[in-house]
């Protein structure tokens, strides 16, 4: 497996190229990233420079539609989504990730409906540039009811809509935080097999009831009580080898530097790899 970054609570990070820095100086392998930006900034050949000087592959970017709202703005999004694929198959990244809140303000059975149009419409479009789509369940109980109707918010159940879609470039987006909030456990990750998942992500949680853990207040890996080691030694058994990049969503931005922030998430994920048996 290889280590990966978000820019997801490393704080005010300047630039790309900063971000880049970072990520290879925290010994870090993998970024998740816009490619359309950054070829619009370097241009292409100047942005594989630039990943291959710090050693690093682009993990995965994230699916520029707004597949959520009504049937216009979905439709208007797609060239964008034409655009970000066309990018990330220059840069050689393969992984194209949304998440699924698990409630909504529509109606639960012609939202579903019209999702799994959109989305294999997405896949089709990822598809002929070689590039899978990952689905991100979230579990966290305060977002279960933020909205009227309940929705998909379990691996099981996004594993069932990935069936409907019936596309076969579509799998997991599987993050652990999510994992712990749905109160799922080591045998739920065995019974995966590795090509069902696109991509992974990892981070931790504070020491609360799990039914009072908030998305948005997430911990660097190591630093609370999600099991981590188990989770990436099932990863490992089932034979997942691609990026496992850190997101750390919080409350307020991080008041620490960049480069302390950075520093903290290589700590911890030494801390994890190791106990994984890993490193």
């Amino acid at each position: 497996m290889l280590k990966g970054l978000t820019r997801a609570g490393l704080g005010a990070i300047a630039s790309d190229e900063q971000f880049l820095q970072l990520a290879a100086a925290g010994g870090f392998g993998a970024v998740d990233m816009d490619a359309r930006g950054l070829i619009e900034r370097y241009g292409r050949e100047g942005a594989c420079e630039q990943l291959a000087e710090y050693g690093l592959i682009l993990a995965s970017i994230d699916l520029p539609v707004e597949w959520r709202a009504d049937e216009e703005t979905f439709l208007a999004g797609l060239p964008a989504l034409t655009e970000a694929a066309a990018a990330a198959r220059k840069l050689g990244c393969t992984r194209c990730c949304t998440y699924v809140l698990p409630s909504t303000d529509h109606h639960p059975a012609h939202f579903m409906a019209l999702a799994t149009w959109r989305l294999r419409t997405c896949a089709r479009i990822l598809g002929t540039y070689g590039i899978r789509l990952g689905l991100e369940f979230v579990g966290p109980h305060h977002l279960r009811t933020a909205w009227k109707h309940p929705f998909i918010r379990s691996m099981e159940e996004t594993l069932d809509w990935i069936d409907a879609i019936g596309e076969p470039n579509v799998g997991l987006l599987l993050d652990a935080y999510h994992w712990y909030t749905n109160e799922s456990g080591v045998d739920d990750l065995l019974r995966l097999r590795p090509d069902q998942i696109v991509h992974v992500h990892l981070n931790d949680a504070k020491d609360v009831p799990v039914e009072q853990v908030l998305d948005n207040d997430r911990v660097y890996p190591g630093e609370g009580v999600i099991d981590l080691a188990a989770f990436l030694r099932a990863l490992r058994e089932i034979g997942y080898t691609g990026p496992v990049s850190q997101e750390i969503l919080t409350l307020a931005p991080p008041e620490e530097e960049p480069e302390r922030l950075v520093q903290r998430s290589r700590e911890g994920y030494d801390k994890v790899f190791a106990a994984a048996g890993l490193i």
